[in-house]
């Protein structure tokens, strides 16, 4: 960067950098996981419940924690009309975690009554490292990284 040994960040900004005697980086990445699980039923506890398991799954295969979540994002199939999958997420305890869900689009034949998700991390493991996790039958959804 232009200018970083005066404290200055090129000519996009003139706020000072904060001087620091100690310094330790530890490089870590974005990365996305995916997943999704089918549900029998689309009813309020039963999604909930999904929900609670996929997540939970996530972050176990994984070796994560709730504070290395950037954010969440949910799809779900435009047969399940129960409940935001979010509240899910937010009942087991991800209430500082920004969440977003969205339905897929109507394709005829599509696997019905699927939650996706995809969920953006801080992490130092490698790209090839990650665990995609897709249960209750959802793994014929994407074979190629169904873990």
């Amino acid at each position: 960067m232009v200018g970083c040994e005066s404290g200055h960040l090129g000519d996009r900004t003139r706020r000072r950098l904060p001087s620091r005697s100690t310094v330790s980086v530890v490089a870590v990445a974005v990365r996305a996981i995916r997943g999704a699980i089918r549900i029998d039923r689309d009813e309020r506890d039963e999604l909930l419940g999904a929900v609670a398991e996929l997540l939970r799954a996530v972050l176990e295969r994984n070796q994560l924690t709730t504070d290395e979540l950037i954010s969440v994002i949910f799809t779900v199939t435009p047969d399940i009309r129960s409940e935001f999958p979010a509240l899910g997420a937010r009942l087991r305890g991800m209430k500082d975690v920004p969440l977003l869900c969205a339905q897929e689009i109507d394709v005829p034949g599509a696997m019905e009554r699927v939650v996706r998700v995809m969920v953006y991390v801080e992490t130092s493991a490698a790209r090839a490292e990650i665990q995609h996790v897709y249960l209750r039958g959802a793994e014929t959804l994407r074979q190629d990284i169904a873990q």
